[in-house]
C-alpha cells in the first residue's frame, strides 16, 4: 500500500492493460485486506482515496482473481463491510454494456 498516483497508474496501465482515464474506479487492497485505495479520474485530475480499518477486514469478492468487476452498489457494500459472497442478486433486467473500443 505504499504506491500513490504514479505507482497505481502503472499497475492499471501495465498490469491490467486498462485505461486509467476511462472513468472507472480502480480499487486496490493490501494482503491483509484491512486497507483499500481507490484511484479514479474525474475529467481533470486523478484522485486517490484510502481507507484503513481499525479492526476486521474487507470481504474481497474473489480473493484469487487479479481483478474483479463490480457495480457501484457492490462497491458500496464492500466498503460498508458486507460480504458479497453471502448475498444474492435478484434477477432484474440489465441492459448489456456498450462494447469497449479496442486499445491500440
Amino acid at each position: 500500500m505504499r504506491k500513490s498516483f504514479n505507482g497505481l497508474v502503472g499497475i492499471v496501465e501495465n498490469d491490467l492493460h486498462l485505461d486509467v482515464l476511462s472513468g472507472h474506479l480502480f480499487v486496490f487492497s493490501n494482503r491483509k485486506r484491512n486497507r483499500l485505495k481507490i484511484l479514479f479520474w474525474d475529467r481533470n485530475g486523478l484522485w486517490v482515496c484510502a481507507k484503513r480499518l481499525e479492526k476486521g477486514t474487507f470481504a474481497w469478492p474473489d480473493g484469487n482473481a487479479t481483478h474483479v468487476e463490480m457495480t457501484a452498489a457492490e462497491l458500496a457494500l464492500l466498503l460498508g463491510g458486507i460480504d458479497l459472497k453471502d448475498t444474492q442478486r435478484r434477477r432484474w433486467y440489465e441492459p448489456k454494456p456498450p462494447p469497449v473500443p479496442a486499445q491500440g
